[in-house]
Order: C-alpha cells, then structure tokens, then sequence
C-alpha cells in the first residue's frame, strides 16, 4: 500500500511522511513535522508545528497534535510534540507542544488516549499508558508505564503518577500516586494495589505480597513517611520494585496522595 493523502487535505511541502501512511479528508498537517511509516490519520485532525508522531498510529477524527501552550509565558519558542510507535489518540483530543521548561510533550508507545482528553505542555507520558475518555493533564505532567487513568480525572500540573497506577474515574489528583497502587475517593486516597493490573502485566503472588506488606507500613501503620522508608530499606530485600517504591517516594516534590 502506497501512501494516500485525500485531496481536500492540505499538507505543508516540508512536512516528511512516511511510507503507507493515510490521511483523511480536511485534515491539516503544518510545516516542521514528521509522520511515521503506516500511520493513519482521520478527517479534521490537524497536525501541528513541531508534531513527530511515529509508526503504525492512528490519530482520530478531529484530534489535534502539537498545538501552542495555553501557557501565557509561551512566546513562541521552539518545542516539538512527540508521539511514539502504535499509539491510538482517539476523537477530538488535544496535545500541546512544550515550553521553554522542557522544549517538549512526549507520549510513549503503545498508549490509547480516548477521546476528549487534553495533554497539557511538558508533560510526559510513558509506554501502554491508558487515559479514559476526558482525563486532562495540567503542564508538566508526568505518567510513567502501563499506568490507567479512568474518565474525567483531572490532574493538577507538576504531579507525578506512577508506574502500573490505577486513578478511579472522576476524581481530582492533586499530589503524587507511588507506583503499583490503586487510589479513589475525594479526596483521592491509596485504597490498595493494584493488584488486577499487576496480574495482567505478570507479576508473581509473591511481588505482590510484598508490596502489599511495603505499602500497609506507608499507608497503614503507625509509622511517618520517613519511618516507614527506614523500615523498608533495613527490613525487605532491595528488589527492583522497593527500589522503585521508595525512589519515588524520596523524590516526590509534591507529596502523596
């Protein structure tokens, strides 16, 4: 299959597109932008300035990649949007390029961002991320991998998520979620692992255990945040996953939920 661009699609001459890529009807794809091989993008999309969005994606009807910061301190700077390889954004989201903070919003691989959601500048998304229908993303954002965002949350710039989290719909997420958990309510409050998502992704009834054990010290004891880190790094074996654990927790600047 050749690339076919419908002929009511205006397409910058300096834009690179890949091989078996397919646009659809009234789509715009501006100047200083790159279309990875076998990507297809819907009717009224437009692919903005600064757009690199990778192979084997599809971008919906009416979705916008790349646009300006709604950021009053934007002026103009050179920032770029990244998409990486077989992510699906679905209907009429929207993906703001960054600022002059880190000239960049990246979305990992294999992610799905369902319809309505918005990705403010500077944030960054990892690999096989979900984010249900109308989840948004203050600037500055970060979601790192395999985490599931349920519908309509909110989540105030600056905020880190963590890897394999799972945020209940609807809520507000004001402050840093560990990596591995699940968390619901108002306000948002560690409610277990996330032990369904742990399954899915393979971990052993024993990692699971453990994190169950780390987090009942953090969550669920007496202990203050810095004690229960002690009890942990003196009392468990360092594996990969404590070490993740207790990393985030050290380098929250926002603090828990």
């Amino acid at each position: 299959m050749n690339t076919q661009i419908h002929p009511t699609t205006v397409v910058d001459s300096t834009a690179k597109i890949g091989k078996n890529v397919l646009i659809g009807p009234n789509t715009i794809v501006e100047n200083n932008t790159e279309i990875g091989d076998g990507t297809q993008i819907d009717s009224n999309a437009k692919i903005c300035y600064g757009a690199r969005i990778g192979k084997d994606c599809h971008i919906f009807h009416g979705a916008v990649i790349s646009e300006i910061p709604q950021d009053l301190k934007f002026h103009g700077e050179e920032s770029i949007t990244t998409v990486g390889d077989r992510t699906k954004i679905r209907e009429y989201a929207t993906i703001h390029r960054g600022t002059e903070d880190k000239e960049k919003t990246e979305i990992g691989s294999d992610c799905l961002l369902m319809a309505y959601t918005h990705v403010a500048h500077d944030c960054l998304i990892g690999n096989h991320v979900v984010m249900a229908n109308a989840v948004t993303l203050g600037g500055h954002v970060t979601i790192d991998d395999w985490a599931f965002i349920g519908g309509m949350v909110g989540i105030h710039q600056f905020t880190h998520v963590g890897k394999h989290v799972f945020i209940g719909g609807g809520y507000r997420c004001v402050q840093d979620v560990p990596p591995y958990i699940l968390v619901t309510g108002e306000p948002l409050k560690y409610s277990g692992l996330n032990v369904v998502g742990l399954r899915r992704r393979n971990f052993t009834n024993e990692t699971i255990n453990l994190l169950k054990e780390v987090y009942r010290l953090i969550y669920r004891s007496e202990f203050n945040i810095s004690q229960a880190l002690e009890q942990i790094q003196s009392g468990f074996e360092s594996t990969e996953e404590i070490q993740k654990v207790v990393s985030f927790i050290q380098q929250s600047k926002r603090g828990l939920v």
